[in-house]
């Protein structure tokens, strides 16, 4: 397409706008002999209004450089994990670039180079000449021209605002004289601060070479897979030749080659032309084909691998910190802009055992429903993120989602301000923040808790900050589907997870304040919405992120203080600076003693509905076991004293009873955790948890009531009063009148936890008052006697005395005096008796006993 020939008006008007632009041009020849002087000259001449209002100074910013996020590995060395741009740069000195590039580009862009002062008369009069014609505002400037532009769209680019950066762009890059003067005052203004070798390497650092790829460094790394210094002459050319129109002649687009190849001679031409390489040498790079070596850049979180969510949540932690900006688009501008380098907090060995723990039993694409598994653990004490992992692929482009249900950019980890999660409902595992209100009510962890089944409707429920609405004959069930509980201690009820006795023990408190108790262990729900605290939210019915479950139960582990979850260990600036990366807040949530006796709840989980989950190492932990209705969401959340991890599986829409797909979902779930912890518990290891408070063992106490004698709903109304649990043991043989108390066990007056069961027996009415003594009587009259009163007899006959052994000593013998004789054995007569046949024992008398009863006596023979 030809140029239009220009009309004879439109060359008068050139005319005149060259003849004022010889005014400015007059100065200008200043420039080629020193900046300071045409600066001066400039800002005194009264004929260049239009030059004074322009800005004298020009500011050199750092340019864009792309941040990294990288891990620790076990032997101390760094480990990048992504890198971020908007433009792809790295900075390097004029002694790390080729001699060709730099040869090339001042053959080809500024031969003048080291001659002018900032702006090139010869190119500039070139222009002027061609503009005043009519045509297109020309060529002609210099490298500290083009510089000056370069600088001027880095800044726009800069702009969070959009329609800020669009009119600074425009501004930058318009097609006018204005424009062309504003860079030539500039122009000159840089010359006069900074010397050529620093303008020439500004220049290579801040050049668009197609797409985001800015700076030689950068450009030579991507489009021949090699450093700048390390460039031949016909790479070199090659990418110099893209600066002049950097999108039509990058050379990752096939069919750009040959623009390229064809202006890449121009500038071997222009080399040769100026000396700076020999014929053989541009014969040898004209002859040689541009072939590219495309080495594409890691950039963004899919480069993780299986730490891509992870890193995932690092992005939004910057999105998120004010410190970065004071708008997220603010914020994220500079994070890909501001050649950060972030040291995370990430344990590749953790992270590596998550990610196995869970491709080894979930599946990315499910075919029962949209199931998927996630698990994260911190590190007790500071919060720090060592894992975080998940059973799908990571992908934050639309477009590769939409090709496979194995991709999704959706952390579930995380909340919706972290990751677009909004949560799953956690369970039994939220029944740890009941039982510690519990506890901070003056309840025992053995205290007795009737679970057995019932009714239930809101008047039984109190709820200080929202009531507790539509709860109408609710019949609660236990995890087994059966309605019917019993009376467990509020340990054994943990222990086992049943739902009927947490619901009593819940009724017994403010459901408020079992909320604001978990808001203390940093319990939120995922959507950003307040936790709710109706009776079903007792039995985990919100929805709530797996790294928020973690937090709080690590908070169990260290003695009820909770810190926040932290991703980032250090930061530094491009420059090596060290920046303040976002903190971890700790605070008190409850007393330690409190903490530490449900932390001694939590590990006898492990003899019930958590005794799949032990790694068997010898590394104490506690734990607590979660499951929504239907099985649509499944927990373990459990932590030793150093790290604490929850584990999940369940529907990430729709509800499927995940037992459909692994059976039974909470082994399966335990099976993560327990693989997960082995290898922290390997890294970290894990102490002794402390010992409960024995008081909070025991709890409240309270003396069973007097009801002997009082009807059987009498002596319930009675105990219930005072909060201990009725149990009706049936009827026993009593003389009291029917129906009324006889005893209780334990009995009245006996110290006993509150909520202990108490078992209260009735009289049957059966007993009458026993016989009267007979003793002494002979058998005919205490027979008479016993059987007048209806008493069956039965007389035992006691024998007579035993003669007893009476020995005697016969006289010595005169004969043999010093011969004693042996006694002779004889028997005496026992002496006479006075009771014979008297009654002299019998077993009843007095008391109660049934009519008709064997009345036993013993007469003496």
């Amino acid at each position: 397409m030809f140029a239009k020939k220009p009309s004879k008006s439109g060359l008068v008007g050139g005319l005149l706008a060259f003849v004022g632009m010889s005014a400015v041009a007059s100065v200008l020849i200043a420039a080629a002999v020193t900046p300071a002087i045409a600066v001066t000259g400039l800002t005194t001449n009264s004929a260049l209004g239009v030059f004074d209002e322009l800005p004298e100074y020009l500011k050199i910013n750092q340019l864009a450089e792309k941040t990294s996020i990288y891990a620790k590995a076990s032997d101390g060395s760094d480990v990048l994990l992504a890198s971020f741009y908007a433009q792809n740069r790295v900075t390097v000195p004029l002694d790390e670039i080729s001699p060709y590039v730099i040869d090339a580009a001042i053959a080809t862009e500024d031969p003048r180079f080291y001659e002018h002062g900032g702006v090139d008369l010869i190119g500039t009069a070139r222009a002027i000449l061609s503009n005043a014609s009519g045509g297109d505002v020309q060529g002609g400037s210099s490298i500290s021209q083009q510089y000056v532009k370069n600088i001027l769209v880095q800044r726009a680019e800069e702009l969070a605002d959009p329609d800020a950066r669009k009119a600074a762009y425009i501004a930058a890059t318009q097609t006018s004289i204005e424009r062309k003067l504003k860079e030539m005052k500039l122009a000159i203004s840089i010359e006069s601060k900074y010397s050529k070798e620093e303008i020439l390497n500004g220049y290579l650092n801040i050049a668009s070479f197609g797409g985001r790829t800015y700076g030689i460094e950068a450009a030579a790394q991507y489009y021949f897979g090699v450093k700048a210094k390390d460039l031949t002459l016909a790479q070199a050319a090659s990418l110099i030749a893209t600066v002049n129109n950097p999108n039509n002649l990058r050379i990752d687009y096939e069919e750009n080659i040959q623009a390229n190849t064809d202006r890449r001679n121009y500038v071997l031409e222009r080399m040769l032309a100026e000396g700076k390489i020999t014929q053989k040498e541009y014969a040898a790079a004209v002859a040689e084909p541009v072939t590219p070596v495309i080495t594409p850049p890691s950039t963004g979180c899919q480069t993780a691998g299986g730490a891509a969510f992870f890193c995932d949540y690092v992005t939004w932690v910057i999105k998120n910190d004010k410190a970065f900006g004071a708008t997220e688009d603010e914020r994220w501008n500079n994070f890909q802009r501001g050649g950060y380098k972030i040291m995370t907090t990430l344990n590749l060995d953790v992270q590596a055992a998550t990610n196995a723990a869970i491709d080894e039993r979930v599946a990315k694409v499910v075919d029962e429903g949209n199931i998927a598994a996630a698990s994260v653990s911190v590190e007790v004490g500071t919060g720090r993120i060592l894992a975080m992992g998940q059973s799908k692929d990571y992908s934050a482009d639309p477009e590769v989602v939409a090709t496979g249900a194995n991709y999704t950019s959706v952390n579930y980890s995380t909340d919706s301000r972290y990751g677009s999660s909004t949560g799953f409902p956690v369970g039994s595992t939220y029944k740890v923040f009941t039982l510690t209100e519990w506890l901070k009510n003056g309840h025992g962890l053995n205290e007795m808790v009737d679970g057995k089944n019932r009714i239930w409707t809101g008047k039984e429920f109190t709820n200080s900050c929202e009531g507790v609405g539509d709860l109408n004959n609710w019949n609660l069930q236990n995890f087994d589907g059966r309605g019917t509980g019993r009376v467990w201690s509020a340990l054994q009820s943990l222990i086992n997870s049943w739902n009927t006795n947490f619901m009593m023990m819940a009724s017994k408190l403010d459901l408020c304040k079992i909320r604001k108790t978990a808001e203390s262990f940093g319990v939120h729900r995922a959507d950003l919405n307040t936790l709710t605290s109706n009776p079903m939210a007792v039995l985990g019915s919100n929805e709530i992120a797996p790294l928020t479950m973690a937090v709080a139960a690590a908070g169990f582990a260290n003695n009820g203080k909770v810190c926040t979850a932290i991703a980032i260990d250090e930061i530094t600036d491009r420059n090596g600076k060290k920046v303040d990366p976002p903190k971890s807040k700790c605070n008190q949530a409850v007393q330690p003693n409190i903490a530490n006796t449900v932390a001694y709840a939590m590990s006898r989980v492990i003899e019930g509905s958590a005794r799949w989950a032990s790694p068997n190492d010898g590394v104490p932990f506690i734990s607590k076991t979660g499951t929504s209705d239907n099985s649509e969401h499944n927990w373990m959340m459990g932590t030793t004293t150093k790290v604490s991890t929850v584990s999940w599986i369940g529907n990430v829409t729709g509800h499927t009873n995940v037992g459909e797909y692994v059976f039974p979902p909470y082994v399966f779930v335990q099976g993560i955790w327990r693989q997960v912890m082995a290898t922290a518990n390997s890294i970290y290891g894990g102490d002794a948890f402390p010992a409960p408070d024995p008081n909070l063992m025991k709890g409240k106490s309270v003396a069973v009531p007097a009801i002997d004698g009082l009807t059987l709903k009498q002596a319930q109304e009675l105990i219930e009063s005072v909060g201990l649990t009725f149990k009706d043991g049936g009827e026993m043989d009593s003389e009291k009148p029917k129906g009324t108390v006889v005893k209780s066990d334990p009995p009245s007056g006996e110290n006993t936890a509150v909520g202990a069961e108490i078992t209260v027996y009735t009289s049957n009415q059966s007993l009458v008052a026993g016989p009267g003594t007979t003793l002494g009587m002979t058998q005919a009259a205490a027979t008479s006697s016993l059987q007048s009163g209806g008493w069956v007899v039965q007389v035992i006959l006691a024998p007579s005395p035993t003669p007893t052994p009476c020995p005697s000593t016969p006289p010595v013998d005169p004969n043999n005096p010093n011969v004693i004789p042996a006694p002779v054995q004889s028997t005496c007569p026992a002496p006479p008796s006075p009771n014979v046949g008297k009654v002299i024992a019998q077993d009843i008398v007095g008391g109660f006993v049934k009519p008709g009863a064997t009345v036993t006596i013993t007469v003496q023979q």
